[in-house]
């Protein structure tokens, strides 16, 4: 110690030396507890910092070190953390394993047992204990309790108990007397061997039923009578079929007493004969209904909803109260488990409408994938039996059936023939609409084919204002809907399809308000334009001008919505303004009424004036089909230009300007093809106005189309170049904070009708579709000799033939993104990237181990190893394994994949596995060097897999 320092400097210092050493300072108590609660700390340090397996290592080590007595402490605060000794079974075990230890008590130690604790008297008072006490006493509830009702049949043997008096008319008569006449001794013996033989025959079916239940009741619960009332979550769920055998089971006993007793000789009503009463008869659900008036039910109007339409959980939720709704995945699915699904909807009943909202255009219905039906396909074997099934679920014609087709058939002369075609094959009238609207399902709001109705199609199935929202908010709806499925799906995943879509789409309606925002546009657009003409008027008493204003356009709305879109008055294509007796000649002889002419002047006066009508009809649509080509192209012209004046006109100034946002060469980049494409499209609208403005019958418009046609090449180098241009437009926002200022400053707002700029760049590409649209229904107008049909035609197969490239190239990008996603998703996944490989439908399956594969199917015992997801492609099936993990405090799970095997289709095999007690809903998988026994959760997901399989695996072994 040097002479400077102070002794107790020298005691810190040596301290300080000593914190991270092993010396121990004993003498000073305060510096040795400060030193072992740093080193304490130090050592929860490395703790924390190291692995589960050092932890374990190092509590190994720890407990090997310490003495009994420091063992006796840790066991002894175990102890008082979790007294395992003192556990109540009913609160640790499963419920139907306490449930199956209660049942061995009788009444009275039931009744005891529910005075220990809360959790034993709610399992004590459990009807599926009480119930076969009751019945075997023959205590039949008078009612059927409800889901919610707690401890009827309880109560109902309590009651029964308290108040025995169970005589039979012999000792009642000995008890109480007998008004009739006494009996003889002969008539006393009958009396016995009838109760006897009357008993003997209610046991023996008793017993019989009991013992049919036993042998079809599933493996997984432990008693038939107690599974409906457990509805345990960790319990599979029943069928239909046995929930009612087994939920009934009491009633089917009623029904057993009642069969004996009418087996019985009858007696006659002599004098001193006893009659038994029988049992109220009661209409149970799915026993013995004897209603007369259900078989007079209202038919039910069915829709059927694919999954391709944007936003459908809006479509979904738009659906009436009592309509029957199915929605169905459009991949994934054949005809025949398409049939499946709406046999199982209907449940044995005629329908009397059916709807398909599916994808089209107005020469086929893109049904489900691979099946486009139109006129082509419409006669093949499997596609014409689909038809023909579905036309035996719909009523009669005569009776008002009819099937309503979602796609716009009746704009075009294909449409109308799969119609006509489909009308002969099966007997129904199919419907569709006209519709020549531009934009997103516009067209399913106007007019529809066929007879003249009390209301159209949309109004039959869907709530009017709910339908209009989404049909104007379509695309807006499926960019929202996105991130809501991404959030709610996994909430939703054991509930059906058609309900989370129903529970997804009230969601986004209550959250967005789009129905009220709709209202409150046309107050606004109302108030406007009184305000306008007030502005004009410049009347001295506003107030009563305005009022007035509203008043009339209140009016004049009425009006028109009595001819509104949705509701028309008349066939679009019948005949509306002739007389009931033109009408009538028409309907009953179409092709004759020519061949008729010479032999009755009038009809031939007749035939004169409807061909006229008939004439300025077509004219009259022939002219509002080009006036809506016109006002559409106006409208996507406008479109670009906000494209142009917003975006390029700025950029370029700035860069002129030497504060340049862009660079020029990525200006280039981003603006040159859709300027280009402006450019073209200016000159078409301005040829379009030149001959609108001398418009006639005669004149043509085909050859405009065609030199319009002739010049889409500037659209493929767009087409082409649009992956680089988003690509350029990320990379731009995220280098550059100029144009990610620039971009929030002028994205989504009004001038640019609350678009961001890559939801302009999309306009042209949803512009094919539509030109072929219209120039379908221009050409359906079009009589047969007119010059313009030709080219027309020739205009139509053009662009046909454009579009069929760019629909390719959508879907290659699509396939190479959903198989990059399953890539990612799955560990060890090979690279699946190939040409024309597309997924089909993934399933989630158990996979099983038999004990025994030498004893028969019916009594193989089979073991769940682990779970499967099985992705099909149209040409190889890929087998992963599938785990799920929890995060704390939510209550979404994550599923992990690990790839197993990849096996071709074509060298597949399935074998199914029939049904016993021991096992439902298998099948076997057998590969080249791997065979998978799985099973599915449920009956419809094993027929639906097993039908997609086989369908793909017969597509592969064709090509």
């Amino acid at each position: 110690m040097s002479a400077g320092n102070s002794p107790r400097e020298t005691l810190e210092m040596e301290s300080f030396h000593t914190r991270f050493s092993a010396w121990t300072p004993f003498s000073n108590k305060s510096l040795n507890r400060q030193l072992f609660q740093e080193r304490v700390a130090l050592v929860s340090h490395w703790f924390d910092l190291w692995t589960n397996k050092q932890r374990q290592e190092f509590l190994f080590t720890i407990f090997l070190r310490c003495s009994k007595s420091q063992l006796r402490v840790v066991q002894e605060w175990f102890s008082e953390r979790m007294q395992v000794a003192r556990v109540d079974f009913s609160t640790v075990l499963p419920r139907f394993i306490s449930l199956y230890i209660f049942s061995f008590l009788n009444p009275k130690d039931l009744c005891a047992a529910a005075q220990v604790s809360w959790p034993w008297k709610f399992l004590t008072e459990q009807d599926c204990l009480w119930m076969p006490k009751c019945i075997k006493f023959g205590w039949f509830l008078p009612y059927t309790p409800t889901e919610n009702e707690y401890g009827a049949w309880k109560h109902h043997y309590i009651a029964c108990v308290s108040n025995l008096d169970w005589l039979t008319p012999r000792e009642a008569a000995a008890m109480y007397g007998t008004l009739n006449e006494p009996k003889t001794e002969d008539e006393e013996l009958q009396e016995r061997q009838r109760e006897k033989c009357l008993r003997k025959i209610i046991w023996e079916k008793i017993a019989l039923r009991k013992k049919l239940l036993f042998n079809v009741r599933p493996p997984w619960v432990s008693g038939t009578r107690c599974s409906r009332l457990l509805k345990s979550k960790c319990q599979p769920c029943l069928s239909q079929t046995m929930r009612d055998r087994v939920g009934f089971h009491e009633t089917l006993e009623k029904q057993l007493i009642l069969a004996s007793l009418d087996a019985l000789p009858k007696r006659s009503s002599v004098p001193g004969c006893h009659s038994y009463p029988f049992l109220p008869k009661k209409n149970w659900r799915g026993i013995y209904e004897s209603d007369v008036s259900s078989s007079n039910a209202l038919q039910p109007h069915f829709i059927l909803i694919s999954s391709r339409i944007p936003a459908y959980e809006m479509v979904v939720n738009s659906v009436k109260a009592g309509i029957v709704s199915v929605v169905y995945e459009h991949s994934g699915l054949t005809l025949e488990s398409l049939f499946y699904l709406i046999e199982k909807a209907l449940d044995g009943q005629k329908a009397q409408s059916v709807g398909i909202f599916s994808d089209g255009d107005s020469r086929e219905i893109n049904l489900i994938q691979g099946y486009k039906i139109g006129v082509k396909n419409l006669l093949r074997p499997e596609v014409r039996d689909f038809w023909e099934k579905l036309g035996s679920c719909v009523a009669p014609e005569d009776e008002g059936g009819h099937v309503d087709i979602f796609a716009p058939l009746g704009a075009s002369e294909a449409g109308i023939e799969v119609l006509s075609q489909l009308s002969q094959l099966t007997g129904t009238l199919f419907t569709a609409p006209t519709g020549i609207a531009t934009g997103s399902y516009q067209h399913i709001l106007s007019d529809w084919l066929g007879r003249q109705w009390d209301r159209a199609p949309p109004s039959i199935y869907f709530s009017e204002s709910k339908l209009q929202t989404w049909s104007s908010l379509t695309d807006f709806l499926e960019d929202t809907l996105k991130s809501v499925r991404k959030q709610l799906s996994p909430l939703f995943k054991e509930l059906q399809k058609n309900a989370s879509g129903r529970m997804i789409g009230q969601f986004v309606f209550d959250t967005m308000s789009m129905a009220n925002t709709l209202n409150n546009q046309e107050i606004v657009q109302a108030l406007a334009d009184g305000l306008t003409e007030l502005s004009k008027e410049n009347s001295d008493r506003p107030l009563e001008f305005l009022s007035s204003f509203l008043l009339k356009k209140c009016s004049k709305k009425s009006k028109d919505f009595e001819g509104n879109i949705i509701l028309p008055k008349c066939d679009p294509t019948a005949t509306c303004d002739l007389s009931m007796e033109e009408r009538n000649v028409v309907e009953d002889n179409p092709q004759d009424t020519k061949s008729s002419v010479s032999k009755n002047d009038s009809n031939f006066e007749l035939l004169v004036k409807l061909e006229k009508k008939l004439q300025l009809d077509s004219a009259e649509k022939r002219t509002s089909v080009l006036r809506e080509l016109f006002q559409s192209e106006r409208k996507y012209v406008q479109i670009l230009e906000i494209v142009r004046g917003i975006y390029v006109a700025p950029l370029r100034a700035a860069l002129s300007s030497n504060r340049a946002i862009l660079s020029a060469a990525n200006i280039q980049i981003i603006f040159s093809d859709i300027l280009q494409i402006l450019y073209l499209n200016r000159q078409f609208l301005d040829a379009l106005r030149d001959r609108l403005q001398e418009w006639g019958p005669a004149h043509c418009v085909g050859e405009i189309v065609l030199k319009f046609g002739s010049q889409l090449n500037t659209y493929t180098s767009f087409f082409n170049n649009y992956p680089v241009v988003l690509k350029t437009i990320e990379k731009c926002r995220e280098m550059t904070p100029a144009f990610r200022a620039f971009l929030k400053r002028h994205d989504k707002t009004m001038v640019t009708h609350m678009l961001s700029l890559p939801e302009l760049l999309l306009y042209p590409s949803r512009r094919v579709e539509e030109y072929i649209h219209l120039l379908y229904a221009l050409r359906l107008h079009t009589p047969a000799e007119h010059v313009d049909r030709g080219d027309l035609t020739t205009a139509i197969e053009q662009i046909k033939k454009y579009k069929g490239y760019l629909d390719q190239m959508k879907q290659t990008i699509n396939m190479k993104d959903r198989l990059s996603d399953i890539e990612r998703i799955i560990w060890g996944c090979p690279i699946l990237s190939e040409v024309n490989r597309y997924l089909i439908r993934v399933q989630d399956v158990a996979q099983l181990h038999c004990c025994d594969e030498e004893i028969s199917f019916s009594l193989r015992l089979y073991e769940h190893i682990r779970d499967l997801s099985l992705f099909l492609f149209n040409d190889a099936l890929l087998v992963s394994s599938r785990g799920t993990s929890h995060t704390p405090f939510e209550r979404t799970s994550i599923s992990t994949y690990q790839f197993i095997a990849s096996v071709a289709l074509h060298r597949l095999l399935i074998e199914d596995i029939p049904d016993s007690k021991y096992i439902r809903n298998a099948f076997i998988l057998q590969g080249p060097k791997h065979e998978w026994i799985c099973a599915a959760e449920g009956e419809d997901d094993k027929f639906l897999w097993l039908s997609v399989l086989q369908s793909a695996i017969k597509s592969s072994m064709e090509k």
